[in-house]
């Protein structure tokens, strides 16, 4: 192991939602006590977590408090304003390191980091205003997103302009945030690479899986993919080529499509991953513990697939299925502790295992 952290030790987690509750849950088997810092009240990780700190991420004196508290601080989702990590990390090591989210919070930097590494993503274009996104539309052409540079997630903050005349209602509804256009892709489908980096260096991916989505949120992840041998070598290479550049540790999903031409890179996410809840019941060692793994300065663990698994995500009035699913052979419920159901909220997920 590299400096690992001794039992009892506590992992402090940024963010207090579905995917902090479930690597408090990984790091509990692995003997470690977890700590949450959320600034909403009564989060699904507050739940499980052996401790819990309600505060802004403005709050000096919560901060100062939460790191003295823990021994290693990692985070469930990207958008912590960086005047709270700075502060945090002069007291405490932050894994994944700061690179990644400097480079992950901005979609212009995320694509530019990319396309610096050699690999292909959408067509894209930096958009200040209408001039600029005229420009833009005239190199990029239509169908394409016009999409806000920073905190868009679940489809929210993008504009679909199908013709040039859109141009002007699209960049209205960007609040005169600063923006990217994206061009569309011809793909045939998406999948995603679920890919872990140890403080060692060492690399582990788990099997790409199939993502559908539906209004902007992703609704099911399949594995296997429908690739080839040589596909899915490269999708994990490519994940794998991310991870080093950036001197990661920890988890990170890597989306992709599939296109005639190759392989283009969608986004990154240096977190764990809704795409990767598969691995949860096709796996030994899944996602949360293997990020676990890695911030603690263990050795990553062993990320084969035993089993064929369909990922469904279950959001808003899916719930009044649950007394269906849990009749259900061969599934796995696993819900998320929010006692309020709203349309469009992830309220929980099945894995359900595939035979024949």
């Amino acid at each position: 192991m590299t400096n690992p952290l001794p039992q009892g030790a506590t992992i402090g987690i940024l963010g207090g939602g579905q995917l902090g509750r479930m690597l408090c849950v990984a790091a509990s088997r692995l003997g470690f006590r977890t700590h949450v810092y959320e600034p909403a009240g009564a989060p699904p990780a507050g739940q499980v977590a052996n401790a819990l700190t309600t505060a802004g991420y403005d709050d000096t004196a919560a901060l100062d408090a939460f790191a003295a508290s823990v021994d290693v601080i990692t985070y469930e989702f990207e958008n912590i304003p960086t005047e709270a990590l700075d502060r945090l990390q002069a007291l405490r090591p932050i894994r994944p390191g700061r690179e990644a989210l400097r480079v992950s919070q901005d979609r212009l930097t995320e694509k530019t980091f990319l396309t610096d590494l050699g690999l292909k993503t959408a067509p894209f274009a930096d958009v200040t205003d209408q001039a600029s996104l005229i420009a833009a539309l005239a190199t990029i052409g239509t169908p394409a997103i016009l999409k806000t540079r920073r905190l868009g997630y679940d489809g929210k903050g993008q504009a679909r302009i199908a013709a040039p005349d859109q141009a002007e209602a699209a960049l209205a509804q960007m609040n005169g945030a600063p923006a990217i256009l994206e061009g569309f892709v011809q793909f045939q489908y998406e999948v995603s690479v679920i890919a872990a980096r140890g403080a060692d260096g060492a690399v582990a991916c788990f099997d790409p899986g199939e993502n559908i989505h539906r209004m902007g949120t992703l609704r099911t992840t399949t594995v296997p993919a429908r690739l080839s041998t040589r596909q899915a070598t490269d999708a994990v290479l490519l994940a794998a080529q991310v991870l080093n550049a950036l001197d990661y540790v920890g988890v990170m999903g890597v989306e992709l499509f599939v296109t005639p031409q190759g392989l283009l890179v969608n986004e990154v996410a240096p977190r764990v991953h809704n795409s990767g809840h598969w691995t949860q019941n096709g796996c030994v060692i899944d996602q949360f513990e293997q990020h676990v793994r890695a911030v603690a300065g263990w050795p990553l663990g062993d990320g084969s697939r035993y089993a064929d698994v369909q990922m469904e995500n279950l959001i808003g009035d899916d719930m009044d299925r649950l007394p269906d699913l849990a009749r259900e052979a061969d599934t796995a419920i696993h819900l998320y502790g929010k006692s309020e159901v709203k349309a469009g909220r992830k309220m929980g997920h099945v894995n359900r295992i595939m035979r024949g």
